[in-house]
């Protein structure tokens, strides 16, 4: 076998090579021609004109909609994230339990909360929120947002943790009963700080879905940035430069957060190496979003 082979495919030969570059050009071509096309829609209609795109050099649209659009997606992204790994943790080990019934309460749970769309939970508990005056008017938007993503985030955070946990070599369990541990104590001190360190970078990749569906608090006025850009192109008719520009601050965002994820995975990899444990599981390697009632593990 040539040094360039694969293990999986044979290397290819000078027809494939060159026949994989025309393919690449071809598609090269193709997404540039996309593009001008889009930029030559956008260019007719104005949209790329000077006066469009002048608000933005400006210090008092940012202060009066961007900056306060995206503190919004900060802060109910950071309090979701929070309180999901709250809930994820606890949901994740409950369905572990040697009891039957916790496990298929925690179970149902789980699933029920997978199930139910994000945006429609939004809605409703806004609407129980505002009924019952539970929180005060300022803050009835910000509680069904974060209440909404902590649902759903959390009932995907416990597959990860549940998931983590079922991939530790049962060498770890055996000798932990073998030394007399209860199970709250395998739990707590020897599989869950294994689970979490290996699951790291798959939880940031879920903290980064919390991020982008922050931006459906729009739809129950919660001033996020979607809203504020919104608003913004509204107030000064550049609705579609406006939106570009809240796209670039999502983009950042999220590639944020992304860089993060893979820097922590390098680092525990490494880590790991260095230690001679086992290996760290990908971010990649969960599935985070899978349908509801699919049992989530990881892959082969």
């Amino acid at each position: 076998m040539s040094s360039g082979a694969s293990v999986l495919f044979d290397a290819p030969g000078p027809k494939a090579r060159l026949r994989n570059h025309v393919y690449s050009v071809l598609v090269a071509v193709a997404v540039a021609a996309a593009v001008w096309v889009l930029y030559r829609g956008f260019a007719d209609k104005g949209q790329f004109t000077a006066e469009k795109w002048k608000p933005f050099l400006e210090a008092e649209v940012w202060s009066t909609y961007l900056l306060p659009g995206l503190r919004g997606t900060i802060v109910a992204a950071l309090l979701s994230i929070v309180l999901a790994l709250i809930l994820g943790m606890i949901f994740g080990v409950l369905r572990l339990s040697d009891h039957r019934a916790v496990r298929w309460v925690a179970g149902a749970v789980v699933e029920v909360a997978r199930a139910i769309p994000v945006l429609i939970l939004m809605i409703f508990l806004f609407a129980v929120y505002s009924d019952y005056d539970l929180f005060k008017s300022d803050d009835l938007a910000l509680a069904a947002v974060v209440t909404a993503l902590t649902i759903y985030n959390g009932s995907v955070i416990a597959e990860i943790v549940r998931a983590g946990i079922r991939s530790l070599p049962k060498g770890q369990t055996e000798a932990a009963v073998a030394l007399g541990m209860r199970k709250g104590q395998l739990m707590r001190l020897v599989l869950l700080p294994q689970a979490i360190t290996a699951m790291l970078p798959a939880l940031v990749s879920q903290m980064v879905v919390a991020l982008k569906d922050s931006a459906l608090g729009y739809q129950i006025t919660y001033v996020e940035i979607v809203r504020s850009g919104q608003q913004l192109g509204a107030a000064e008719q550049n609705t579609v430069p406006a939106l570009m520009i809240i796209a670039v601050i999502m983009i950042a965002l999220n590639s944020a957060l992304t860089q993060v994820a893979t820097k922590l995975e390098q680092r525990l990899r490494a880590r790991k190496r260095g230690k001679g444990a086992g290996a760290v599981v990908a971010a990649d390697s969960i599935i985070t979003d899978a349908a509801p009632g699919v049992d989530i593990g990881t892959k082969p």
